[in-house]
């Protein structure tokens, strides 16, 4: 049975002057206690929960509790003098009034849970202030004591479908309380109490198996499984994604059910060392947003007669209870439907194939669906022609007038079917004769197709006609825009000759034609502003060229007879996109007046130029004359073999270069400049690992400067090939590294503590002044190397000397020569 409700109303009264009492026990005539108690029952398939409660009593008030302080209204309650009381209708006033206040009902026996074996007598008795309603399910084993002190639900022979929750709750009070108390029957032939054999849900909800244990010791050995289909056997275990929860008040809960796990299940329990299950089926419905997705295609159909046409309708749905049509006008056409299931959504399609298609077929189509919540519909059009077309419009103009410099866009709609096999635009001219390249964007849509060319900030030679050229099976559609550029006037005075005397031409350009006039003002003025006189005499305008695509040339005339002194002419042209004007101020009427082509300036030009002219040429005879001075040039040979006064020299770029001197340059780090010259210097360094690895020395390093040719940097790589050529020496100042790689040249050499050469010998030289040296003799030719702390290393026989410069020697060299031959022979 399912499960029931009872109704218990508290006591109420109040004593004055007229008293108002519940009619709670109404003696009769015969004296003798009238109860009558009413149960309502409604029972169903499913044994829904039942109600029962106290009647009405015979005033209309229903019969409350014991204790209640309610006041009854008078449509409710019995009426009885106040002089017609009897003592224990005093007394009975009297307990009532007292009664304590509203309060939490207690359920008795207590406990939140209550264990009895089967065929046991059980009271469940409610203790409340105010009236109470019994929930739980209440089959019609129960009954209720309406003589008893607090409302009380009984039953002599409890069963395992007694299993349940009873609250009690109080009514009429929105802060009144409930009491609960859970109720086993333990039967261990039939451990469950299913209060329900179905039950349905939304997919995403909290799904309740309600599987109630009769014993709460066997809350241990508890388990749900899915039933197999063709067996009443529990099967295999629930989806790998199935998240559930057991109480053995509540039942199973398969936490945020999905659609999958709508099946059936077994709620298992291992007694005696048996399992015992019960199924329930469980339906999880998809949560439908709204009615089913419709796809038709295509969205546009045009076919020749005679040609095949596919039309399909398709809608999808969460659900599967959902249908589809397809309709053409309001007829609905039977067509069969195929059914498929993926990406968790139902989908049903309808497909309708023409084949040849005839005009009967052309029309609207619909597409329909419709769910539980509603319906949704879409349509096309199917056109069947005869043949091929190709039609080519514009909502534009075909004659375009813009002005220049700014932008345009030209726009063609094409409808077309066939497809397009071709489409372009063309520039026709009559400024260009090659093909200028075109920024144009093409898009389609089914049979339309949409092309817009683009001319930003137009120029001159834009002007002219653009076509737009399109082909497909039905032949070559071409439309043509005319555009022609708009330009303010333009005004220009010149001088000519009318019927053999002189007159003053004021010609204006501009587009759309220009108005010319001529006017004067007073004085001499640049312009006449707006208080120049028309001028009567000027001739009328003459059109001079007005040709297609170009400006419009006007012109007018004024003769010279008719000019005044101490006036201002003034020549305007305007049009639609502004104005221009030029001035004239006659100097003498009767003066010769010069034509402005005639070259007045040609003196001062002339004079100009033979000057430029002149200087032009000492500029040249200066460069000439520096190119023909002598320049500085180092050069470096060497003495290979000489016989008598016959030498033979090594040219030492020919020389090779031994990558064993190469140093890094990120290991020398740089001082202050020991010396500079016109192209190089010499900066003093330190070098980190030359020669040994944890060796540090101050070496000289020399350099070019930024500013040296490549002359000079072909010197210094000479000399430092002649030098690692030559090898180290004791009274040389020697190599020690060079970088060439990476960078400019460097050439390290070992430091010299007392400065250069020239400086040192002019010390020596003015401590020495006046002191005559003695003669000594002469030595005799040794065949070994002479060295001296100034000397270059000199063969006896004179091979491979060293020799600065070739030739006839300067003051320098010379002495520098001779004060070496000293030293060193």
């Amino acid at each position: 049975m399912g499960p029931k409700r009872l109704n218990v109303k508290g006591l109420a009264g109040q004593y004055f002057q007229t008293l108002w009492l519940p009619c709670l026990a109404e003696r009769g005539r015969g004296g003798q206690p009238e109860e009558e108690e009413e149960e309502q029952s409604k029972t169903d398939s499913r044994s829904r929960e039942r109600r029962a409660s106290t009647r009405p009593g015979p005033c209309g008030a229903r019969v409350p509790g014991p204790g209640s302080l309610a006041t009854p209204s008078p449509a409710s309650a019995c009426r009885l003098p106040a002089g017609t009381m009897g003592l224990g209708t005093l007394l009975l006033l009297l307990a009532v009034t007292a009664w304590p206040g509203q309060g939490v009902p207690v359920i008795e026996p207590s406990g939140p849970e209550l264990v009895v074996e089967p065929g046991a007598a059980v009271t469940l008795r409610c203790v409340s202030n105010v009236s109470v309603e019994w929930d739980g399910p209440i089959s019609r084993s129960w009954t209720l004591d309406p003589d008893a002190p607090s409302s009380a639900l009984t039953t002599n022979n409890a069963t395992f479908q007694n299993t349940g929750t009873y609250r009690c709750t109080e009514l009429g009070d929105p802060l009144g309380g409930s009491a609960t108390i859970h109720l086993y029957v333990k039967d261990h032939r039939r451990p469950w109490r299913v209060l329900a054999p179905e039950v349905t849900v939304l997919e995403g909800q909290d799904a309740r198996l309600p599987c109630l244990l009769t014993d709460p010791a066997l809350a241990g050995g508890v388990s749900l499984a899915l039933l197999r289909r063709l067996s009443v056997l529990p099967g295999r275990a629930v989806l790998r994604q199935t998240n559930y929860s057991f109480s053995p008040w509540h039942g199973f809960t398969i936490h945020k059910a999905k659609f999958i796990e709508g099946q059936d299940y077994a709620c298992t329990v291992l007694v005696d060392g048996r399992v015992v299950w019960n199924s329930v089926r469980l339906n999880v419905q998809k949560v439908i947003p709204g009615p089913p997705t419709l796809t038709l295609k295509p969205t546009e159909l045009v076919r020749i007669r005679g040609e095949a046409a596919q039309i399909v309708c398709s809608a999808t749905d969460v659900d599967v209870h959902f249908e589809v049509f397809l309709h053409r006008g309001d007829t609905k056409l039977a067509i069969s439907q195929q059914s498929d299931f993926h990406d968790n959504r139902y989908q049903k399609v309808l497909t309708l194939d023409l084949d040849p298609v005839g005009f009967q077929d052309a029309g609207n189509y619909t597409c329909m669906a419709t769910n539980a919540r509603g319906t949704h519909a879409t349509s096309m059009v199917f056109r069947v022609v005869e043949g091929a077309y190709l039609t080519l419009t514009s909502e534009q103009s075909l004659r375009q007038e813009v002005a220049v410099g700014e932008k345009l866009d030209l726009k063609v709609k094409v409808e077309a079917y066939p497809s397009l096999q071709s489409f372009n635009w063309t520039y026709q001219g009559p400024f260009s004769d090659q093909q200028p390249e075109l920024s144009f964007e093409t898009s389609k849509d089914t049979y339309r197709y949409a092309s817009t060319l683009t001319l930003p900030r137009l120029k001159p030679s834009e002007a002219g006609r653009y076509s737009f050229l399109a082909r497909n099976a039905r032949g070559e559609g071409v439309l043509t825009f005319e555009l022609t550029l708009l330009y303010p006037p333009e005004v220009r005075i010149t001088w000519s000759l009318v019927n053999g005397s002189r007159a003053l031409v004021c010609q204006a350009s501009g587009y759309p034609q220009p108005n010319v006039t001529w006017v004067w003002c007073g004085g001499h003025t640049d312009r006449c502003e707006g208080a120049g006189v028309l001028v009567q005499e000027a001739l009328g305008p003459e059109v001079l060229s007005q040709e297609p695509f170009h400006k419009a040339t006007v012109q007018r005339l004024l003769a010279v007879g008719t000019l005044e002194r101490n006036r201002t002419y003034e020549c305007w042209a305007r049009n639609s996109l502004g104005n221009s004007s030029h001035a004239f101020q006659p100097v003498s009427v009767a003066a010769q007046v010069h034509s402005p082509d005639e070259p007045l300036f040609t003196p001062v030009l002339v004079a100009c130029v033979s000057i430029m002219a002149l200087l032009l040429l000492l500029l040249l005879l200066l460069l000439y004359k520096y190119k023909q001075k002598p320049k500085y040039q180092v050069r470096w040979k060497i003495i290979e073999s000489f016989a008598g006064n016959s030498y033979t020299f090594i040219d030492p770029t020919q020389l090779p270069y031994s990558e064993k001197w190469e140093f890094p340059r990120n290991k020398l780090q740089f001082g202050k400049t020991l010396g500079a010259g016109a192209f190089g210097k010499v900066v003093e360094a330190t070098a980190f690992g030359l020669g040994q690895e944890d060796a540090v020395l101050k070496v000289a390093v020399k350099m070019l400067k930024s500013t040296a040719h490549a002359d000079e940097k072909e010197a210094l790589m000479s000399e430092l090939k002649i030098m690692s050529h030559l090898g180290p020496h004791e009274n040389t100042v020697n190599l020690l590294g060079a970088c060439t790689h990476g960078g400019p040249v460097l050439v390290i050499t070992e430091y010299c503590c007392y400065g250069d050469l020239l400086n040192f010998l002019r010390r020596k030289g003015r401590g020495h002044a006046g002191t005559r040296p003695e003669p000594r003799p002469e030595p005799r030719a040794r065949p070994r190397l002479q060295k001296h702390p100034l000397g270059k290393e000199i063969h006896p026989q004179g091979q491979r000397l060293l020799q600065p410069g070739c030739g006839r020697l300067r003051g320098d060299e010379a002495r520098l020569h001779v004060v070496f031959q000293r030293l060193v022979l």
